[in-house]
């Protein structure tokens, strides 16, 4: 029992939540309540502190001072402000630091797996030949390109799960910790999936590119087209923290939850370059 116990005390943080029954089997195995209450204020919990849960606690030999550092860190949204952050943990209730996952749950050992943002600012057109046919009334395309034909993380299912992690985050999940800063254009602040566009991305030779304007007589539109976007749904199961996934299953290639930064304006054609920051991935089951 004690050899369990301190392999248990040994494990990382990314690969365990601490509930009632865990701190039961520490003490049981003869722990002191210093060597608990330190595993209590480093680790995630998921603990059940009802009057009942208290009472079963207490006739099972949890002491005071144990009960007290439990009810501390629920308090404190699930984990104390001294647990570490994991890049990887599959459990979305540890704390990961600011960003989009992709959760990798057909790997033998599930993880979470981060999509690195892509900057895309170069734009380029299409139609031109269409626009000056038709005297301006064919419009064209704005298309935002970022560099190599497949993304780096590959998703092997057709309907993946996404796990978003923003600032209001650092004080549920981590008690305060910094788990860093998601800003965009001129300091603007993240705070919901619903700022973002799922897309599909044309494959090239050596890039990926997408519509994200439009430009005719009639004037222009900047950001992806409604016909262009795939609907995904998401729910926030923490604050700061989103579980997202598609309304139907992908089709093998290229997609990217893509984020507007700033977009080219001024009468007629566009003055500047759309600037957009792009979570790339590949659907290949």
């Amino acid at each position: 029992m004690i050899a369990a116990a301190l392999l248990v005390m040994a494990a990382p943080v990314s690969a365990e939540v601490l509930d009632n029954q865990m701190i039961v089997t520490l003490v049981q195995a003869g722990l002191g309540d210093e060597a608990v209450i330190a595993k209590i204020k480093a680790s995630p919990n998921h603990f059940e502190l009802g009057a009942d849960q208290l009472i079963d606690l207490r006739h099972r030999g949890v002491s005071s001072a144990v009960l007290a550092a439990m009810l501390t860190a629920s308090a404190e949204g699930g984990v104390s402000s001294k647990a570490m952050l994991s890049a990887d943990s599959p459990d979305w209730k540890v704390p990961h630091p600011t960003g989009v996952y992709l959760l990798a749950d057909w790997l033998a050992e599930p993880r979470m797996i981060r999509l690195d943002p892509t900057t895309a600012n170069q734009t380029k057109t299409g139609g031109m030949l269409g626009y000056a046919l038709s005297g301006g009334l064919a419009p064209i395309n704005m298309k935002s390109v970022i560099p190599n034909d497949k993304a780096r993380v590959r998703a092997a299912r057709l309907k993946p799960e996404f796990y978003f992690y923003f600032d209001e985050a650092n004080s549920s999940l981590s008690g305060g910790a910094n788990t860093g800063s998601w800003l965009t254009g001129n300091t603007t602040t993240v705070t919901s999936p619903n700022e973002f566009s799922l897309i599909r991305f044309q494959v090239k030779k050596d890039h990926r590119e997408a519509r994200v304007g439009s430009f005719s007589i009639a004037g222009a539109k900047t950001g992806v087209m409604d016909r262009d976007r795939i609907p995904f749904t998401y729910e926030r199961v923490a604050p700061g923290v989103f579980r997202a996934t598609t309304e139907a299953p992908l089709t093998p290639g290229e997609y990217g939850f893509l984020y507007s930064i700033h977009a080219g304006e001024g009468p007629g054609m566009f003055r500047s370059n759309m600037t957009t920051r792009v979570f790339d991935f590949s659907v290949a089951p």
